[in-house]
């Protein structure tokens, strides 16, 4: 048992190490200006604009670092610190939301999969937790649950390593986008690159914490079973 909660706690180090990093890169790009002096919402508008995409909305949300894509909505929801700034972080967060309606747009695969596994992971999410300590208890008389909570949290973690592809095709998107407009230069391309190579690494931790979690709930029912 000592390796594994070794493991889970080294997991929990990186990830509010990688939280912290991603905090302290968007705080720093946060007060290095963009071309043109064009504030997030005004970036989206042109990205949207240049790739076609005329019936997405961009609104403002409030929080730090909640800026995401809706696509039943079909709105891109920027911070209050994205949507009003005229950095560089705030480039390539409203950029990188850009990113998802545009894949939106071009049914991207591993996006069309994410949303499909919303709903499903959405339900496990709100029992796997229950399903799993009751399944613990009782896997000697009742194995069958265990094997359930363990199918319901394998889900959530097949959800975590679809989003690294999505994730990381609508930074992609975002850099070649601000790169070929001239919104971020040779000396502000690098900047917007590392930060949203920081906000990437967060989604790998997710997914990779999330499969050892998975094969510790594993490794609990194949050493009951046995």
């Amino acid at each position: 048992m000592a390796p594994i909660w070794i493991i889970f706690i080294v997991f929990m180090l990186i990830s509010w190490l990688v939280g912290n990093q991603l905090k302290s890169r968007f705080r720093k790009y946060a007060r290095i200006p963009v071309n043109y002096g064009l504030t997030g919402r005004e970036i989206a508008e042109k990205m949207l604009y240049d790739n076609g995409v005329t019936d997405v909305r961009i609104v403002s949300v409030p929080g730090e670092l909640t800026d995401h894509y809706h696509p039943g909505h079909k709105t891109v929801n920027l911070s209050r610190e994205v949507y009003s700034g005229n950095s560089v972080a705030a480039a390539a967060v409203a950029a990188h939301e850009c990113g998802h309606a545009i894949q939106h747009a071009r049914a991207y695969a591993f996006l069309q999969m994410r949303s499909a596994l919303v709903p499903v992971v959405s339900f496990a999410s709100r029992y796997v937790q229950w399903v799993l300590l009751a399944g613990i208890l009782m896997v000697e008389s009742f194995p069958g649950l265990l094997l359930t909570g363990i199918v319901l949290f394998g889900l959530t973690t097949l959800f975590s390593f679809v989003t690294l592809p999505v994730e990381i095709d609508a930074s992609q998107r975002a850099l070649a986008w601000l790169n070929h407009s001239n919104i971020t230069n040779r000396e502000t391309h690098p900047h917007a690159q590392d930060a949203l190579k920081w906000a990437a690494y967060t989604y790998v931790v997710a997914a990779l914490s999330s499969l050892a979690t998975l094969l510790f709930y594993i490794w609990i029912f194949m050493a009951r079973r046995n």
